[in-house]
């Protein structure tokens, strides 16, 4: 089944459509990379840590200076211990809120610069493949899982060495850090937070970035198609030729059948070898129209109808050619037949007993 499913996957050289790519979407299949979420976060929350670290720490300070200097003031049984505890988880609450919300802005954002808005119910759907062991095992051994994990250590030990490479380098007189006051000893420390921060961001982008080039790549490469799945799917679009060529077929005959309806109606058949049946109504019409023409078989069957009921037939062969070639059917004819469709009609009309109205 293995190699069945190697075989399908070689077969599939074609790059994706843009319709694959988006019933793909819409099923909640994008390119995604977690670790550009990672890093958008690790990103706010630095700048979150330099903006706002200082003033969250100030705050934390002033509300546990009080119990830090005079700790004897302070009732140490029940009610007391909580009211300190109380005041100091409020005071970390209200300096981590608007780190909070920085990061799960951050998130969003991420989330929508990989691909835009998304939003389906797909991806939520129970499927037993989901909660299976079975599918849960496939996964955690399979080819894509292994890669996953090799990720992991390489990200890993890259964050580590860049985080290294920053903090080594002041570490050199860490043991004269006891005889600091702490304004200095603070001062250092936040400069080998920063430092330390700074590398981990800048190890973490460029982690991510090469991440989703490589998420984008397997997508894609999930979704290709072999060549017949582009030759189905271009027959889809435009549609299929077969089933085009029997609309065709079906919407001529209808108008067949329309044209010979019309036959009966009118007033000469001019024929040989084509057949043309002209209609001239001088109260409704400026010129006679053009109510049936064909040529072979559809001649023959226009003349036998005419011959049915009595539809004068009369043989002029340049004339039938001209207007079968120069007249759509149900138009009138044009000015340069006027003459030879003229002397048609009137021998048509004398034969009746009628006669053809002048022309005003």
């Amino acid at each position: 089944m293995a190699e069945g499913a190697e075989q399908d996957q070689s077969s599939k050289t074609e790059e994706p459509t843009s319709k694959r790519l988006q019933e793909a979407r819409e099923k909640g299949q994008v390119a995604t990379s977690r670790e550009i979420s990672n890093a958008a976060m690790i990103g706010a929350g630095t700048i979150a840590v330099l903006a706002l670290g200082s003033d969250a720490a100030g705050r934390l300070m002033l509300s546990m200076r009080a119990f830090i200097e005079r700790p004897h003031v302070f009732a140490m049984d029940e009610a007391g211990i909580a009211d300190v505890l109380g005041t100091a988880a409020s005071e970390m609450a209200m300096a981590a809120l608007p780190i909070l919300g920085l990061l799960l802005l951050a998130a969003l954002a991420a989330n929508f610069l990989q691909h835009g808005w998304l939003f389906t119910a797909e991806s939520v759907k129970p499927k037993w493949s989901k909660i299976s062991p079975v599918s849960g095992f496939k996964r955690i051994f399979s080819v894509r899982g292994a890669v996953e994990m090799a990720k992991g250590i390489a990200k890993i030990a890259i964050v580590g060495a860049v985080a290294c490479l920053a903090v080594v380098p002041m570490l050199g007189g860490v043991e004269q850090w006891v005889g600091l006051d702490a304004e200095t000893m603070m001062a250092t420390a936040s400069d080998l937070t920063v430092r330390l921060l700074l590398g981990v961001v800048a190890a973490v982008f460029v982690i991510a970035g090469a991440d989703y080039g490589y998420q984008w790549w397997n997508h894609h490469k999930q979704l290709r198609m072999t060549k017949q799945e582009v030759r189905d799917e271009g027959k889809q679009q435009e549609g299929d030729p077969h089933v085009k060529g029997k609309i065709r077929a079906l919407r001529a005959e209808r108008a067949r059948k329309r044209m010979m309806q019309a036959v009966p109606e009118a007033d000469v058949v001019v024929t040989n070898p084509t057949a043309v049946a002209l209609k001239y109504d001088a109260e409704r019409m400026s010129a006679p129209r053009l109510v049936a023409k064909g040529v072979d078989q559809v001649a023959m069957r226009i003349r036998a109808v005419a011959d049915e009921h009595e539809v004068p037939i009369v043989e002029n062969p340049p004339l039938a050619r001209a207007l079968y070639a120069g007249v759509e059917l149900d138009h009138e004819i044009p000015e340069e037949h006027y003459r030879a469709v003229a002397q048609v009609i009137s021998y048509v009309m004398k034969l009746k007993g009628r006669v053809l109205p002048a022309a005003e």
